[in-house]
């Protein structure tokens, strides 16, 4: 993994040490255990997006992860019916 993002970094210039790997697989976890498995990889994407309107840098990564993850994990309305389940 630590040589994926590594790469993944260089080839997007996005600073390696702003990219808390952790905290993103946290949140794409409580995404798709809270609200439905699809929602991981797209929460994942609106944080990292939000960071990067919002100026990027770690501070921003950050405030975004735990704004989206805050939002994940109190997420009650159960999956919804018109998304098509993954096979």
């Amino acid at each position: 993994m630590d040589r994926w993002v590594s790469e993944l970094c260089d080839q997007l210039g996005v600073p390696v040490d702003d990219v808390d790997v952790g905290a993103i697989l946290d949140l794409a976890r409580d995404a798709a255990h809270n609200v439905e498995r699809p929602a991981a990889p797209v929460t994942t994407f609106v944080a990292g997006y939000a960071a990067a309107i919002k100026g990027g840098g770690a501070a921003q990564v950050a405030a975004a992860l735990d704004t989206a993850g805050d939002l994940a994990r109190d997420w009650n309305e159960g999956p919804d019916p018109s998304t098509p389940a993954l096979q």
